[in-house]
């Protein structure tokens, strides 16, 4: 990102909002090019505008950032990650930390339900897929003499997977609810391979079109 854009998404982080005009006069830029920059920042999504009325005079326009800019700031989540699931492991055993990797990803599979039921096999796997890539996941899929394999080209958690490989039971077990289908992991990208890849098959005689 061009240093103009990032000091713009800085001044708001520290200041929560900010005028074409107060930009103007921190980075000594004209108002037409302050625009500018903030018409491409509000196209990527971080930045939005909207009008505030001051007493007197025309409203002005006021920006102040998105969710989606809230995410290039640095964040210590995977630190916090790796020290949560060592501290359950040390107090409640392995068998208990795995119980609770089930139990997460089974509340993150209830809230994509209504986009995977009533769907055949080949539907949920693709529908599945997109989930993921929803997720920030670099996904693609086939189906392959009567079985599917999806492949996970990016880890969200590969950071933490690298110190405890235990989390990859929250990605093998929300394709496994949400295809409610037989799903292997045979491929892992922890074992410097291109991706995870999950083989999925039908538990029963489904027919996959």
């Amino acid at each position: 990102m061009q240093t103009t854009r990032q000091q713009i998404l800085d001044y708001l982080q520290r200041h929560g909002r900010a005028t074409v005009k107060e930009l103007g006069q921190l980075l000594h830029l004209t108002s037409t090019g302050i625009r500018q920059h903030l018409t491409v920042l509000e196209r990527d999504g971080l930045v939005v505008a909207r009008e505030e009325r001051g007493r007197v005079g025309r409203p002005t326009l006021v920006y102040t950032l998105t969710e989606k800019a809230e995410t290039l700031f640095p964040r210590s989540y995977d630190d916090l990650a790796s020290a949560l699931l060592e501290e359950i492991r040390a107090s409640e055993g392995s068998e208990r930390l795995y119980q609770l990797l089930h139990r997460v990803a089974q509340r993150m599979a209830e809230s994509f339900w209504e986009r995977v039921q009533g769907k055949s096999l080949a539907q949920r796997v693709q529908e599945t897929a997109l989930i993921l890539q929803e997720q920030g996941c670099l996904v693609d899929w086939e189906q392959r003499d009567g079985e599917f394999l999806l492949h996970e080209f990016t880890c969200p958690f590969s950071k933490v997977a690298k110190q405890d490989s235990s989390v990859c039971t929250l990605h093998l077990e929300l394709v496994r609810l949400l295809t409610a289908a037989d799903t292997r992991l045979v491929r892992s990208l922890l074992r410097g391979e291109r991706a995870c890849t999950y083989r999925i098959r039908p538990l029963t005689d489904e027919s996959s079109p």
